[in-house]
């Protein structure tokens, strides 16, 4: 919508926008120069800090992930999981924990209650709940829909059964912020432009129209998505602020359920610098 609305322009910023495959090629890319600026899932900047060692920052946030916890017609509650398969795209990602984490809450535990199956992606998760084989798994639009389409229920949304959760945010090489902190503002200024266009409702058709050509979607999978991202705590932050409760939550299920820092989450800080977003937020137009 930044881009649509002309805002980029407006900062003298043409973004070239690259879509990646999964994760791995999303880290990579970052610390080899490929690409300046990433825009995923937070859990991977935390992961570039913690395994790669590198000086990785977390500049601004986006959404609440938008994730459910999906699963076949026949389960009705979390406890019918046992002895089933929880199929993710990779046990270790941030979602597949969410996920664990919610599960065990509900009184199983993974790898002993119920099996931890790894598909790869959020396509092959989808398809597997139309088999014996998949019986839950978490994930988002569109693949929220396209499964309950098929008959797959949702037990609910994170925001309601786990709590506050930063999923998708912007983050950086720190060395390159620094040498950059007019490109970065100026960046970050028309982002949130951007994220204001999208929730105002006189914005709503052009922002439709806009996910269906961007990701491909028919007209009506484009409308649902465009109502998650309306969901307060689930879908789009107010100017895609930084949810600093949702990150101390995530670290702390990165803590419990993958063991990290000896179980204790370390302070969220030293993984953020929300400093260019502020000062960002002065240049916004009305």
């Amino acid at each position: 919508m930044a881009i649509e609305k002309g805002y980029f322009a407006r900062q003298g910023i043409t973004p070239t926008i690259m879509f990646t495959p999964n994760s791995d090629v999303l880290r990579a890319g970052l610390a080899d120069g490929k690409f300046e600026i990433a825009h995923g899932g937070v859990d991977n900047a935390v992961a570039m800090v913690e395994a790669a060692r590198k000086d990785v920052v977390i500049l601004m946030g986006g959404d609440g992930g938008m994730m459910e916890l999906l699963v076949r017609p026949e389960i009705q509650k979390i406890t019918d999981l046992k002895g089933r398969n929880y199929v993710v795209d990779a046990p270790g990602t941030a979602y597949s924990l969410l996920g664990q984490k919610i599960i065990k809450d509900g009184g199983l535990i993974g790898g002993k209650d119920y099996n931890i199956t790894p598909l790869g992606g959020s396509e092959s998760p989808t398809n597997a709940l139309s088999t014996p084989d998949g019986a839950a798994t978490m994930n988002f639009p569109p693949w929220t829909v396209i499964a309950k389409d098929r008959g797959a229920k949702s037990l609910g949304r994170t925001i309601d059964l786990f709590g506050p959760y930063q999923g998708t945010g912007m983050w950086v090489m720190r060395s390159w912020a620094q040498q950059n902190p007019l490109v970065v503002q100026r960046y970050t200024t028309a982002y949130i432009e951007g994220c204001r266009a999208t929730l105002v409702p006189s914005q709503r058709q052009l922002t439709i129209s806009v996910l269906q050509r961007e990701l491909k979607l028919d007209q009506r999978m484009a409308s649902i998505a465009y109502d998650e991202l309306q969901i307060t705590g689930s879908g789009l932050n107010k100017d895609c602020a930084f949810n600093l409760q949702g990150f101390k939550n995530l670290l702390a299920v990165l803590a419990e359920i993958l063991g990290a820092w000896n179980g204790v989450a370390p302070p969220p800080d030293q993984y953020l610098d929300l400093s260019y977003y502020n000062r960002s937020l002065a240049f916004v137009k009305p």
